[in-house]
């Protein structure tokens, strides 16, 4: 049986995109992986990436091409202290130079050795080929696919990618909505109950709280960098971050020196009714700015909509909560990790597939019905909230301005949370029996609409806002 783990879902990695720089940067090290596996990495003495689909089309926009240089000398994106990126870069482009699995240095020249292809690969619009020569001769060639969320998987000789996460044998196998219902029904049990029993399985009970605390800790910290840094944004269009003065206006006076005294003086802070959804965007604004300019973030389920779920968690704590602590984080973010892990396997969390709703719509459900169990909702109206959620984000296309994560990306997230919050809302005063729409349903909604969306508007940067504001306008 498949599984995918609240920290498959929820991972913690370097912006600005999960399929677009993530993605690249794990699957230059599992090739990297396999070169050293078949003893290939010693005696390569030069490689090749190729890149194809959406990759292509938008890469330059989303460091795909830096993302896979870091990857290639084997800097890990969860703890690469984020202030030797530009340096590593740097140091490649100006020596032509790698060190290849930061064990053998080899010539690499990052304009002339990755290519750009507009070209699809059949299986998945994010796909890309790395390949290893010795003297002119292929030592490996192998082909990879982002596939959304920071997931990976490996093309096999069959030309078909099957992609198997944690397989085993689980107290609560989850395909869909309905059987979590029916779990919930038959043990009385909460979903994040249900969900963590199923983690148990992979980790232990300090573990899992370990790693959701490692978790909470980069949003947090995400957030407070993202309200504490002016500026304007890399890439080309010139966007002025809002988060910092947005910030500063909500703040006025307080000092404090980190994130937790940050969290604790907001928290202390009497919040008039017209701040709370300008508390929201601020929030969701300073992560995605954070993400914008390669930071660590967490994919939630992507980068590009990494600022809903922490700013939603963090609306509960600094509105609905002030005694909630770390068990309510925790129930928190479990439930959100197993409503974007159905929508994965149901659907996609690939803005390359499936546009944006994919990621906004996704993250935003997964947001509304963590904040209902939190409100004392059933399972039923969580499972309610995040369809509300996701019903109200079908269509959503992906067009970002220079294939950058940036316009509309950042004010997206804002828009996702309050529909999150105003989901959770919307469920609480609903009864179940006269739900007409089951969260199966827009899940499988979803997935067509995906299928029928025009590739235009599927992060390719060849529709919509994408071609109607040009970088030289901004």
């Amino acid at each position: 049986m498949e599984y995918i783990s609240v920290f498959d879902m929820l991972k913690i990695g370097v912006g600005p995109s999960s399929s677009h720089t993530l993605g690249p940067w794990r699957a230059a090290e599992a090739w990297l992986e396999l070169l050293a596996e078949n003893n290939w990495l010693k005696l390569c003495d030069s490689i090749e990436i190729d890149l194809y689909g959406s990759l292509s089309m938008t890469g330059k926009g989303h460091a795909t091409d830096m993302a896979l240089v870091l990857g290639l000398c084997g800097k890990d994106p969860e703890r690469m202290p984020i202030a030797e990126i530009q340096p590593t870069l740097d140091a490649v482009r100006n020596e032509s130079r790698l060190l290849l699995g930061n064990e053998k240095r080899i010539g690499f020249d990052i304009l002339e050795d990755i290519h750009f292809n507009n070209e699809f690969l059949p299986f998945h619009s994010n796909g890309m080929k790395f390949t290893a020569y010795r003297a002119g001769e292929i030592l490996s060639q192998e082909i990879y696919y982002s596939i959304g969320g920071g997931f990976v998987v490996q093309e096999k000789n069959d030309q078909h990618a099957v992609e198997i996460v944690n397989a085993g044998t689980y107290p609560y196998p989850i395909e869909k909505a309905a059987q979590l219902s029916e779990y919930c029904a038959k043990t009385g049990l909460v979903i994040s109950d249900i969900v963590l029993e199923n983690e148990k399985t992979l980790r232990t009970s300090e573990g899992i709280d370990t790693e959701l605390h490692r978790i909470w800790d980069t949003m947090l910290e995400c957030m407070y960098l993202g309200c504490h840094t002016e500026g304007r944004l890399p890439g080309g269009l010139n966007v002025k971050r809002r988060a910092y003065d947005s910030h500063k206006t909500l703040i006025g006076e307080a000092h404090y020196t980190n994130p937790q005294e940050w969290i604790a003086e907001i928290r202390n802070t009497e919040v008039k009714f017209r701040q709370i959804l300008k508390w929201v965007s601020c929030l969701a604004l300073s992560v995605n700015e954070v993400n914008a300019s390669f930071g660590r973030v967490v994919t939630a389920p992507t980068n590009g909509s990494a600022g809903v779920i922490p700013s939603v968690l963090m609306y509960y704590l600094v509105i609905e909560s002030h005694a909630a602590g770390f068990d309510e984080i925790k129930r928190f973010l479990l439930v959100a990790g197993e409503i974007g892990s159905i929508f994965k396997k149901g659907a996609t969390i690939s803005a390359a597939m499936g546009g944006c709703q994919a990621e906004i719509g996704v993250s935003s459900a997964m947001a509304a019905a963590a904040l209902t169990e939190l409100l004392g909702g059933s399972p039923e109206q969580v499972m309610i909230a995040a369809e509300i959620a996701m019903e109200h984000h079908l269509g959503l296309t992906c067009d970002p301005i220079g294939g950058l994560v940036q316009i509309p990306c950042i004010e997206r997230n804002a828009m996702g949370a309050i529909k999150a919050i105003n989901a959770a809302e919307l469920a609480l005063d609903t009864d179940p029996k006269e739900v007409k729409v089951p969260l199966d349903e827009v899940v499988n909604t979803m997935r067509e609409t995906a299928k029928d969306m025009h590739m235009n508007y599927k992060e390719t940067s060849q529709g919509g806002l994408a071609i109607r504001v040009a970088l030289a306008d901004c």
